[in-house]
């Protein structure tokens, strides 16, 4: 393990150091390691290529010293390369540099003599492989630092999970629920389960992906979460099944399709959830059709209204970020919630009619914006072929909008699949799409689609044709 650290933080460091000693470890602490006939460089280039863990003290002082910003620089190399564990320590106020900033770091700034020791304990009980969990308040401290889009392949875990999703203000019940989980012999992951120097991002979103379902605690705090929506979204873009869980407030907008489950007394699930959890594992390692209730109905709590200035303004951090398939699911979500339409995830033309011209103005205006005019409403009618009064028939236009190769093509089942055909450079005009993967498993979820963006596009057409 290299220990790395500037000039001005060598006392804290060798600090640091003894206590990784006390736990077994052997770092490279250049005070300790380098001989005075030592060819310094030499020494420290050795020392790199021959660890596999990295722990970089970044402090105000290390980021004006070349020699620490050199030695930054070559585990960062070493990171993405060979797989390094990159480990960043925060000591003073300073600015995380990018690259720390895309892991798990801890901090160690203002901590007690205790929380010193406890801290470096975990530490060394990663770099040794003994993966104690971190903690739902420590995993949260850069959770949200690096929201980037995926340009890299995700390899799923060694094994699949139920993901627990849980804003920072519901971690007593979200640890307690991930227990409980556990305890009936279910394979579990959480935010908990992130360690120091993992990549966050890239870790949340790989078991997001591979996730066996969704367990998504719901609280006007997860509501109001950037990253739970985040989450949520990822999961949808990928088909995953979805247990919501109320706690608190309303249903999550998001997930107003969704059965749930009623937790509102603060108790975790029953012998009868449980159970349902147990089978819902069952069928997806075997590849079978999930088995969850169908949605409340009548007396359900009622579902978060989405105001258009907050979607808005959530679409529009969505496309800055490059995440054009959750800025996708998201438009969708917006204009269903406009027509009251949320639950069913369709639109007749009737219904339509009554969805707000300056919503469809707003969303297609970022759109236009953030693609530099290759994608939105008014590209898509324009790249629309000559149809009747209400425009041409739906297969024409889904060649014509690249959502298909012609118009005697089939159009991939599945929403991630679908979204692919996009590609790197995202085919002019495929977004947005109005597919709901949702309901991509009721067995009419095709005319419905079609129902929608015909319906869509005609109320489009009459409002650009108003005097």
């Amino acid at each position: 393990m290299f220990l790395s650290y500037a000039a001005d933080d060598a006392a804290w460091a060798e600090r640091l150091a003894g206590e990784l000693v006390a736990h077994g470890l052997r770092p490279f602490f250049a005070e300790w390691s380098i001989e005075p006939s030592d060819v310094i460089v030499h020494r420290l280039d050795e020392a790199l290529r021959a660890s596999v863990n990295g722990i970089v003290v970044i402090s105000p002082a290390s980021v004006r010293s070349a020699r620490a910003m050199d030695e930054y620089a070559a585990l960062a190399t070493a990171s993405a390369e060979r797989g390094l564990r990159f480990i960043p320590v925060l000591l003073g106020h300073v600015a995380v540099p990018p690259f720390a900033a895309n892991r798990v770091w801890r901090d160690f700034s203002e901590v007690t003599e205790e929380q010193f020791e406890e801290k470096a304990a975990e530490l060394a009980a990663v770099v040794a492989g003994r993966t104690a969990r971190a903690g739902a308040a420590a995993a949260q401290d850069n959770l949200g630092a690096a929201h980037r889009s995926a340009t890299r392949p995700l390899t799923p875990p060694e094994r699949p999970a139920l993901v627990v999703c849980y804003a920072p203000a519901d971690a007593d019940y979200g640890r307690a629920l991930a227990g409980q989980l556990r305890q009936a012999e279910l394979p579990v992951w959480s935010i908990d389960d992130l360690q120091p120097g993992d990549a966050h991002f890239w870790t949340i979103r790989q078991q997001l992906r591979n996730a066996l379902a969704v367990v998504v605690v719901m609280t006007p705090q997860s509501q109001d979460s950037d990253d739970i929506t985040r989450m949520i979204l990822e999961g949808q873009v990928h088909g995953r099944p979805f247990v919501p869980v109320l706690l608190d407030g309303e249903v999550n907008y998001h997930l107003a399709a969704v059965w749930h489950i009623d937790a509102r007394d603060g108790a975790l699930l029953d012998d009868n959830e449980l159970g349902l959890l147990q089978r819902l594992h069952d069928d997806v390692t075997r590849a079978r059709p999930p088995r969850l209730p169908e949605p409340h109905r009548g007396t359900a709590p009622r579902t978060v209204r989405l105001t258009p200035s907050a979607g808005l303004e959530r679409l529009r951090a969505h496309l800055a970020e490059g995440e054009l398939e959750h800025a996708d699911l998201l438009t969708t979500r917006l204009v269903m919630e406009s027509a009251g339409r949320t639950a069913e995830g369709w639109l007749s033309a009737r219904q339509a009619a009554g969805i707000p011209c300056e919503l469809l103005a707003g969303i297609d205006a970022l759109w236009h914006r953030h693609s530099d005019g290759r994608h939105g409403f008014r590209h898509q009618l324009a790249l629309a072929p000559a149809g009747g009064r209400r425009g041409p028939g739906f297969p024409d236009l889904g060649a014509a909008l690249g959502w298909r190769d012609s118009a005697e093509s089939a159009v991939p089942r599945l929403y991630r699949d679908f979204a692919r055909r996009a590609g790197p450079g995202s085919r002019s005009g495929f977004y947005p799409t109005m597919r709901d993967p949702g309901h991509e498993n009721d067995p009419d979820w095709y005319d419905r689609w079609s129902s929608t963006v015909l319906a869509l596009h005609a109320r489009l057409r009459e409002w650009g044709t108003r005097p």
